[in-house]
C-alpha cells in the first residue's frame, strides 16, 4: 500500500505547540454579529484544520463587520479547515437584508476548499448551519497543482479569496504562493495581484482600484510564530502588491495582530 500524500503527514515540529482539543460543536456569535449564532464542530481526527484558529477568528470578525462590501462577489476561500469563516460570511449575508441602496440582488455561493480529508467536516459544518447550494459550496482544492477542471469558471478567477491560519507548514508555502498566483492571475507579473498583511496578516487592494478594474482581491491573515513565517511574508510581497490593513492586538490573544 502506497503512502497517503506527504501534505497529509504533517510533523508536529512543523506546527505551533497546543493543547489536544477534544471533538465538539462552538457558538460563534462574535460579539452579536451573527444572530442566530454561527454552530461549528471541531475534531482534529483529520488534521490540524478541524478545529478553530486565531487568524481564522480574527478576519471572520473583521470581514463581518464589512459584509455589505462582499455581496454579489464570487468568493473562494482556500485551506478553509472545518470552514469558519466562509461560513460565518455566507450565514451573515444570508441573515442580513439587501441594502436599499444597492442592485445587487443575488449572492454567488460561497466556496470553501481544502484537502479532500477535510471535506467531509466542511459538509457536516454546512449541514450544521442549514446553508446549502444557494449559500455555501465546499470543492477539494489542493495547493500546487493546476487548478482542478471541475472548479467552475467564476472561481478560477475569483473577485475576492480568503486565506486564513494557513502558514504554519514551511513545505507547503511554496504551494499556496502558487495557486494564489493562478488565482489572482500573476501571468501579468509580481505586483498585479492584491493582498493585505499584518501579524495575523491581513491583505487587500484599495477600493478604487478594485472598482475601477476588477481586479481580484485577496484578504490574508495568518499569525507570525516563527522566523520561516517572516520569509513567506517577504515571499508574498515579491509576488504579489501586498496593503497592510490594520495592526493591534485582537481579541486579547497574545501575538495576534490585525
Amino acid at each position: 500500500m502506497t503512502s497517503p500524500p506527504l501534505a497529509l503527514h504533517i510533523s508536529e515540529d512543523f506546527l505551533p505547540s497546543r493543547p489536544a482539543k477534544p471533538p465538539g460543536t462552538t457558538n460563534l456569535s462574535f460579539s452579536g454579529l451573527l444572530s442566530p449564532p454561527l454552530r461549528l464542530h471541531e475534531d482534529l481526527k483529520d488534521g490540524c484544520g478541524g478545529q478553530l484558529w486565531p487568524a481564522g477568528m480574527v478576519l471572520a470578525r473583521y470581514l463581518l463587520e464589512r459584509k455589505d462590501e462582499l455581496r454579489g462577489k464570487v468568493i473562494l476561500e482556500l485551506g478553509a479547515g472545518g470552514g469558519l469563516v466562509g461560513l460565518a460570511i455566507a450565514l451573515a449575508l444570508r441573515q442580513s437584508p439587501q441594502p436599499a441602496d444597492t442592485s445587487t440582488t443575488t449572492n454567488p455561493p460561497l466556496l470553501i476548499t481544502d484537502l479532500p480529508i477535510l471535506l467531509p467536516l466542511q459538509t457536516s459544518n454546512i449541514a450544521l448551519n442549514a446553508l446549502g447550494t444557494p449559500s455555501i459550496l465546499s470543492l477539494p482544492l489542493p495547493w500546487g497543482s493546476p487548478l482542478p477542471p471541475d472548479l467552475p469558471d467564476p472561481y478560477r478567477s475569483p473577485d475576492i479569496i480568503l486565506v486564513a491560519d494557513c502558514v504554519y507548514y514551511e513545505p507547503a508555502f511554496p504551494l499556496l504562493l502558487e495557486t494564489l498566483g493562478d488565482l489572482l492571475g500573476q501571468d501579468e507579473g509580481p505586483g498585479e495581484g492584491k493582498v493585505h498583511d499584518g501579524d495575523v496578516t491581513l491583505l487587500s487592494g484599495e477600493r478604487e482600484a478594485r472598482e475601477q478594474w476588477r481586479e481580484p482581491v485577496c484578504y490574508f491573515c495568518m499569525k507570525k510564530r516563527r522566523k520561516a513565517d517572516m520569509r513567506f511574508v517577504a515571499a508574498l510581497k515579491r509576488a504579489f502588491e501586498v496593503v497592510e490593513v490594520e495592526k493591534g492586538v485582537v481579541d486579547g490573544e497574545k501575538g495576534v495582530f490585525l
